[in-house]
């Protein structure tokens, strides 16, 4: 397993934009799919945006056309690229990886940081 380190978090009004960077360590990051997930208050952990090993992507439909998700293996790091946020994007985001394929489910995904506070005021 990878130990993970989320940063980036922090308040932003509606409209701006936020990069979160998860940090991973260990040589074989490259080999790990790895994901976004937030969660809010009293909701469930959800689905944000996943890169595979290869550099292929997924976004849940909230976050389409708005966050990009990218990573730099040389640097151990995964980024979230949050454009045009808006008030109920306001969640503790976590970032996760496994060395499986592809997932958008919190239980496909062995390592876990411990996440950053987004909050997106209106």
């Amino acid at each position: 397993q990878v130990q993970l380190v989320e940063s980036g978090g922090g308040l932003v009004q509606a409209g701006g934009s936020l990069r979160l960077s998860c940090a991973a360590s260990g040589r074989t990051f490259s080999s790990y799919a790895v994901g976004w997930f937030r969660q809010a208050p009293g909701k469930e952990r959800e689905f944000v945006a996943v890169i595979s090993r290869g550099g292929d992507t997924a976004y849940a439909d909230s976050a389409k056309g708005r966050f990009t998700i990218s990573r730099d293996n040389a640097k151990n790091t995964v980024y979230l690229q949050m454009n045009s946020l808006k008030p109920e994007d306001t969640a503790v985001y976590f970032c996760a990886a496994d060395q499986g394929t592809i997932a958008t489910i919190p239980a496909a995904f062995g390592s876990w940081g411990q996440g950053t506070q987004v909050t997106v005021s209106s």
